[in-house]
């Protein structure tokens, strides 16, 4: 056990570490400038903006900036359903078939929504072209969008009197070619000198020493492995995902590919206390997250080390549905990291988990996907619930609630009840719509509490926009395809546009100096008082669920 409690130190070390490392040009790029050891990458930001035209060059009110980016996201979302019903008959598409209307709409819904909910096997019903120009492409453009929203609400906060709230084309492009393709290309290249695979070929027939010949599935997986992990993706090339040898053959890649997903969240909580010239706030944003992500490693690593009963007799712990080249600890940090984050990708069966050990999880998302969360979308919605803390302990002192020199006030706080509760309004509504479904039995491996876990768990990961999945829930279903995609889009665009519309409330204001009635957002006691907000939210919209699934589970 103590080797698993090291290895969650050094997990935690090394993520803190680069954090630190890479804040400081997230913060630069926020606001324009470029860090200089990327300036050589000027003139291909400056193509695209070429490319782009006259609308990239101005900034927008918050209609226009929310307008260019659905408009952007609408055409995404039909390009990419179309690309996945006509795969068949593009170059190398001739082993795969299209995919049905409803899981061609769910698929894409999950990639633009930064979900990456899988209903398919990648290797099996995807040619590699799709994989490349579909998916990979939708892993760089919607997390981008994420950090561009984000980008929106910092500025807001270190702006006054300003009407305007940026240009989204800018804020696109900087992350993208600043932040994700030079880390991509870095972790590309790890990856592969590794063992994952990079190449065009589909795969090569093996001849074994016994039994019959078998193909192998190839592709171009290490450059989608990059941006899946460090977009906060979660979509693998292989339907195995991390858990599969050519996409994550050893512990090395393991650690590289845990860090990853959490790399960039991490890094923009550094950045925002930088920009908004208060590296406090960045600090106790942090330490929420390291906080809330090591108690829910130490929780799922206790539940599998005493794991089954009758194992405990020879201390083996819960080995099922976990590669041995990871171990419990390994899996247990993968574990807490995907769910932490907007990422969803596994490296061992969530299925398989103990009762309370799959709960933690499934809890981590339903906090709404803030604990790190989505590269951008992660932030945004922590800020919202600082903000909630902000009002709610500014009424308990009776002080005027302030944040970072802004008053918060009644239309702020409508934009925050959006951002906080459309995801745990869609997680509720997506289970109710999979529990009235006729014989959804049918559909599940299992029964009791463990199957209403799954189907708990699937609608989690829609809601929340994480794309993960207990394994159990059989759901290329037309219903079920179309309800995730309605959760989906519902729960990433109704907080975007909330936020947006925030962001621009909040940089019109005026900044209020601070003064002896200001309540102040640095000390432990607001610490811990974020931490309550946010766990009674968690708790009382969730505990009724949890206690019918995992929690009846553990019991039995």
């Amino acid at each position: 056990m103590a080797d698993i409690w090291y290895q969650g130190l050094l997990f935690l070390v090394l993520l803190i570490g680069l954090a630190v490392l890479l804040g400081s040009g997230m913060e630069k790029l926020i606001f324009g400038e470029v860090p200089k050891p990327l300036r050589f990458l000027k003139p291909l930001e400056e193509g695209v903006y070429r490319l782009i035209g006259p609308m990239s060059q101005h900034e927008m009110t918050a209609k226009r900036y929310l307008f260019q980016l659905l408009a952007f996201e609408g055409i995404s979302f039909v390009g990419l359903t179309t690309l996945l019903m006509v795969q068949h008959y593009l170059p190398g598409g001739h082993a795969v078939s299209n995919l049905s209307f409803s899981l061609a709409v769910n698929t894409a819904a999950s990639f633009v929504t930064n979900t990456n909910w899988q209903s398919y096997s990648g290797e099996l019903q995807l040619s590699n072209l799709t994989q490349m120009l579909g998916l990979t492409t939708q892993n760089f453009v919607s997390c981008a969008v994420g950090m561009s929203v984000l980008f929106v609400l910092v500025r807001a906060f270190c702006h006054a009197n300003h009407a305007l709230v940026g240009n989204f084309w800018q804020d696109l492009t900087r992350s993208l070619v600043y932040v994700l393709l030079p880390l991509s290309v870095i972790l590309t290249v790890i990856l592969m000198s590794q063992g994952v695979v990079q190449t065009f070929h589909s795969g090569a027939m093996i001849h074994p020493l016994e039994g019959s010949d078998s193909f192998l599935h190839l592709g171009p997986a290490a450059s989608q492995v990059a941006i899946k992990q460090l977009g906060t993706n979660g979509g693998g090339f292989f339907g195995a995902n991390s858990a599969y040898p050519l996409e994550n053959p050893n512990t090395l890649t393991t650690l590289v590919e845990s860090l990853a997903i959490l790399v960039v969240p991490a890094s923009l909580l550094v950045a925002f206390g930088r920009a908004v010239k208060d590296h406090k706030q960045g600090w106790l944003l942090l330490s929420v997250c390291v906080l809330f992500l090591a108690v829910a490693f130490m929780g799922i690593a206790w539940s599998e080390v005493h794991g089954p009963q009758f194992l405990h007799t020879i201390g083996m712990g819960n080995w099922e549905g976990k590669e041995v080249r990871f171990g419990m600890g390994w899996s247990s940090i993968w574990a807490a990291a995907t769910t932490a984050a907007s990422n969803g990708s596994v490296n061992a069966q969530m299925d398989s988990l103990m009762p309370l050990g799959g709960m933690v999880p499934m809890f981590l998302i339903q906090l709404g996907e803030i604990i790190f969360g989505g590269a951008g979308s992660g932030l945004y919605g922590l800020l919202a619930f600082v903000l909630l803390t902000v009002f709610i302990a500014g009424l308990l002192v009776g002080r005027t609630p302030e944040y970072l020199g802004k008053k918060i006030e009644a239309f702020d706080i409508k934009m925050v009840s959006l951002v906080i509760l459309t995801p745990l309004l869609m997680i509720l509504v997506g289970a109710l719509g999979m529990v009235l479904y006729p014989n959804i039995h049918d559909y599940l491996t299992n029964s009791g509490p463990h199957a209403f876990s799954e189907i708990l768990y699937g609608a989690t990961s829609w809601g929340g926009n994480n794309g993960s999945a207990f394994g159990g829930l059989l759901a290329d279903l037309p219903f079920i395809n179309l309800l995730g995609a309605l959760s989906m889009l519902v729960g990433r665009f109704v907080p975007l546009i909330a936020v947006i519309f925030l962001a621009e409330n909040l940089g019109k204001k005026k900044k209020i100096a601070v003064s002896s009635g200001t309540l102040s957002t640095t000390t432990p006691t607001f610490l811990v008082t974020l931490i309550i907000v946010i766990l009674v939210i968690g708790a009382l919209s969730f505990l009724p669920a949890l206690a019918l699934g995992p929690i009846a589970e553990a019991f039995l």
